[in-house]
Order: structure tokens, then sequence, then C-alpha cells
């Protein structure tokens, strides 16, 4: 995901949950996504331009990926609230999520999956073809601009 000012979709909603105080109860799943910062993004394309790297297929993300989890404290640090992540044992949000297939619930198996999945690609490639060894902004700090900018545009 491509974030930065004015973002939409899912990362505010996560953020408008967490602002609210509301519990995020999969906090037993620990599962980790590449993200890519707006700032980061236009450098490498900036890089892409001005050097000759060869063609290819590249990914393109931040060095580190995230957490659910640690997006949630971040989002927690952002609008000044204690985190409230609860750890509910995975077999039991596996029994719900199944009762949700049965019942045709919001909350099921394929929901439970789409938040708790890992998705991390690695940008070493992409890096190597514009020679560097990291990227200037850090996830987390990209991140945090990103939820900064949420305060003065939700």
């Amino acid at each position: 995901m491509i974030h930065g000012p004015r973002n939409k979709g899912n990362l505010n909603l996560l953020y408008k949950v967490v602002s609210k105080g509301i519990p995020w109860p999969l906090g037993s799943f620990e599962n980790k996504r590449s993200f890519t910062s707006i700032d980061n993004l236009l450098f490498i394309i900036n890089e892409i331009i001005n050097k000759d790297i060869e063609p290819g297929t590249y990914n393109i993300c931040d060095d580190d990926p995230l957490s659910t989890n640690e997006l949630i404290e971040l989002i927690s640090k952002s609008v000044g609230k204690t985190k409230f992540i609860l750890n509910i044992n995975r077999g039991l949000i596996n029994y719900l999520a199944k009762m949700g297939d049965k019942l045709h619930l919001p909350f099921n198996s394929f929901r439970l999956q789409k938040l708790t999945e890992n998705y991390v690609v690695s940008n070493d490639k992409i890096k190597r073809a514009i020679g560097v060894d990291r990227l200037p902004v850090s996830a987390s700090q990209g991140m945090k601009r990103t939820l900064d900018s949420f305060k003065i545009n939700i």
C-alpha cells in the first residue's frame, strides 16, 4: 500500500477505529505488511528517471514491514491514546470465523485471513539498481507523517 497525506482506504478506517478507542481483537496474530510511503516512492521515481537502470520488474516498498499491531501502536501515539490490543486466543478467533462462515456473517474465515495474513515483498532489487543501501524515510517515519496528516484531513 502506498500511503501519504490525503490517503484513502483501509488505513483511514483503522485510524478511525483506533481513534475511537475501539479495541483491536486480533493482537495474537503477528502479521507483517509491506508499505510504501509517498516520500520513498517519489525518491525511487526520481532515481529511476535520473539513472540508467536495467529494465525489469521491481518491488517498491519501505525497507521494513510493519505488523498490524505496530501500526495500531503508531496510530495510538498519533492520536494520543493508549494502544488497546486484545490478545484473544487464536483458536477461539478461528472458531468464531468458522461460525461466521456458516451463519454468513461479516466476520468469517475470508475476512480473518485478509486481516491477519502476511504480505511482505523485498525492495532489494530496486535498491541495488539505484545504488542505495536504505531508503531515505523509515517505515515508521513515513507512517507517522501520513497519520499526522489525518489530524488535518479527517
